[in-house]
């Protein structure tokens, strides 16, 4: 397949916000227990990169307070924008080709961003160079190579189905320069640029009903791509959806990784 630089799940179209709310049910809780583990606190000025829907921005905004700032950036602000209001700014941004934002920030998030963009090295560096001295930066990122299936429990033909179509999605996001194992790597990558105290975990949910909303969100956004690189055929994208609308699959997401350090105080610009 040719390479094809384009962002596979393109947020105008109508299946990207029910698959903003899906990631929200499955992965807000882990998002919010690790900025509760770097300190977010009243006060501080925070940086949402990729934000995609409101959610995380609106959370920040309650944490820091009328003296905070939370700035929500994406390159398509379609479903952000709901996040502004006194105290969340949304703006266009594309954080592996654009300079960084006014900061300096004392928070910097990217959740399930870096692994599709192909410029990952220059975002990482934009993200680090908006912290100020003692800021923290959190980057949490899939590793589906880590689990490639979506059906661990691959037991039967419907199970089986699920896992060649989940294999065809990520051949397109492989196509489209995704890092399927960048999630791994975000400790090292972290540490390399200079972070003191670097920690990571993972987390991924193995069945869920949101996990179910997502995978058919997901597949209805991709299904043409699907059939036209001869990945999956419509009967088989029906068949498939059926399945999930039963309620006969355990479904699993990709273990999401996440990192996070600490600027030091007394470093010089980032390299």
């Amino acid at each position: 397949m040719a390479r094809d630089d384009g962002y596979l799940l393109d947020n105008r179209q109508g299946e990207a916000g029910t698959r903003f709310d899906a990631l929200g049910a499955l992965f807000d809780a882990s998002t919010f227990r690790h900025f509760e583990t770097v300190g977010v606190a009243e006060g501080w000025r925070c940086w949402e990169v990729g934000a995609g829907g409101p959610g995380v921005a609106a959370w920040l905004r309650e944490r820091v307070g009328p003296r905070g700032r939370v700035l929500a950036t994406d390159i398509d602000v379609s479903w952000t924008e709901a996040a502004a209001t006194d105290g969340v700014e949304v703006l266009r941004h594309d954080v592996g080709r654009d300079e960084p934002p006014a900061g300096p920030f004392d928070l910097v998030h990217a959740r399930l961003v870096l692994v599709h963009v192909a410029e990952r090295d220059a975002a990482l560096r934009t993200m680090i160079q908006a912290l100020r001295p003692g800021g923290r930066l959190l980057v949490e990122d899939a590793d589906p190579a880590l689990q490639p299936l979506i059906c661990p429990d691959e037991y039967g033909p419907e199970q089986e189905l699920a896992n060649r179509l989940r294999t065809g999605f990520r051949a397109l996001l492989r196509q489209r320069g995704a890092d399927l194992s960048y999630g791994r790597r975000l400790p090292r990558l972290l540490r390399e640029a200079g972070l003191a105290d670097v920690e990571a975990d993972a987390y991924f949910p193995v069945t869920s009903p949101a996990c179910d909303v997502l995978e058919a969100a997901t597949v209805r956004q991709v299904r043409d791509k699907l059939v036209a690189e001869g990945l999956a055929t419509d009967e088989e994208i029906e068949r498939h959806l059926a399945n999930v609308e039963a309620g006969r699959l355990d479904l699993a997401t990709s273990p999401m990784i996440s990192a996070w350090g600490r600027r030091p105080a007394d470093d010089g610009p980032p390299s």
